[in-house]
């Protein structure tokens, strides 16, 4: 298969230097400030992204340990199928979140609801739909007996290279 490359269109700024302690979802972080500094050469594409008010940041897992097929997620103690987990170390470290836009200046995105770790590389923002994005569930697997930890569940540093600080791009 031949190989895919990406180019980080800017990055995302945050409180949060590290992974630990980082909210494992964007609806776990209401409220947390942070913002994006697109490339200047990206400016021109927001234009009419301020008549949304959330966005769905695509970025890349720069702090990820290698990937396992087999994984144990914040939320639950026993191993799962990566694919069924959202854990930041795969074979693509592909991150999403979905944030609250407040407002833009010039190439700077001031949003919320931020899970993302400072500097991280972002790779694409697209706006949030609800008739485009939400779907009605019947089902979310393992996570049924978990979901209520997500609020007061944070980033072990499990997933995480230690001593990897700074995008590598």
């Amino acid at each position: 298969m031949k190989k895919i490359v990406y180019t980080p269109i800017g990055l995302v700024f945050s409180p949060f230097k590290k992974p630990q302690d980082v909210p494992i979802q964007s609806s776990a972080a209401k409220g947390v400030k942070g913002h994006i500094e697109v490339n200047k050469d990206f400016e021109d594409s927001l234009k009419d992204l301020e008549g949304f008010s959330h966005l769905i940041l695509l970025y890349h897992f720069h702090l990820a340990k290698p990937y396992s097929l087999l994984v144990k997620p914040f939320l639950d103690k026993k191993p799962h199928g990566l694919f069924s987990t959202r854990a930041p170390s795969r074979p693509n470290p592909i991150g999403i979140s979905i944030v609250r836009l407040d407002k833009i200046e010039k190439n700077i995105l001031h949003i919320q609801d931020v899970d993302i770790v400072n500097k991280t590389p972002l790779l694409d923002i697209k706006p949030y739909v609800p008739a485009f994005d939400q779907r009605e569930t019947k089902k979310i697997g393992w996570l049924e007996k978990n979901i209520t930890k997500l609020y007061s569940t944070k980033d072990d540093g499990r997933f995480s290279q230690i001593n990897k600080t700074e995008p590598n791009f």
